[in-house]
């Protein structure tokens, strides 16, 4: 369990073989309702692996456990072993290898963090080879809802070039722990954007998550004047 209500899952493909994924895309898991009919679900692929390298064999999703939900009653009733049915990857919301941008700008609410977490060895890769530079601006109500928390505020002490800042919308972390740094918010995503000064030619901003939050952001980023080819954009929304 990441958090309250939230499940880290890993799965392999049954017929042994890699899933080849763009970081940032995402899988349908299918099923069916209690009376047969047949259902999806959407979940982004939060895999870390270097795809330089070839593609990965873990197949790592974040699954939020929504009561009387039909997923969640299949992800919470699925033994250690046992098998989903699941297709593609599919989606765009992906780096682009043509990005010439001077700093990417994530935001993200919840699981919405969860395909950020599969692209930092391509962000590490564009700090290194091109000087970009990448702030993490990630809501939770909590920090007990800080999903991957401790793997952003690692990455961020060893990249100088990445900025991890958590907006805490209820409860900050307790004075003098881990999780209290000079980066932490208290507010929603949305209130804290004009602080870092959205730039129209140098920025690629990412949305992911909360569709009130990726809609207040998008309004707010073409406010700075970014085009909306520059606004990249995946909403979250809940299936009961």
């Amino acid at each position: 369990m990441l958090a309250p209500g939230i499940a880290h899952l890993s799965f392999v493909r049954s017929d042994g073989q890699p899933l080849d994924f763009i970081p940032g895309q995402f899988v349908q898991v299918h099923f069916q309702y209690a009376d047969g009919r047949p259902t999806k679900r959407s979940y982004s692929l939060a895999t870390v692996h270097d795809h330089a390298l070839g593609p990965g064999e873990a197949v790592e999703i974040a699954v939020s456990y929504v009561p009387g939900g039909a997923a969640t009653a299949l992800f919470e009733g699925l033994p250690e072993g046992g098998e989903i049915d699941a297709s593609g990857p599919f989606g765009r919301f992906c780096l682009m290898p043509a990005d010439a941008n001077r700093r990417y700008l994530l935001i993200a609410t919840g699981t919405g963090v969860t395909p950020y977490r599969a692209m930092l060895p391509l962000l590490e890769r564009a700090m290194a080879e091109r000087g970009v530079e990448v702030v993490l601006l990630f809501g939770a109500r909590s920090p007990a809802e800080l999903l991957y928390g401790e793997e952003f505020r690692a990455f961020a002490a060893n990249h100088p070039g990445f900025r991890f800042v958590p907006c805490f919308s209820r409860e900050l972390p307790a004075p003098g722990s881990a999780q209290t740094h000079a980066d932490v918010r208290h507010g929603y995503v949305q209130q804290f954007l004009d602080e870092f000064a959205p730039d129209a030619e140098g920025d690629i901003a990412y949305l992911c998550g909360n569709p009130n939050m990726v809609d207040a952001c998008f309004e707010a980023l073409k406010g700075h004047g970014l085009p909306v080819a520059r606004i990249r954009r995946e909403k979250y929304v809940s299936s009961k």
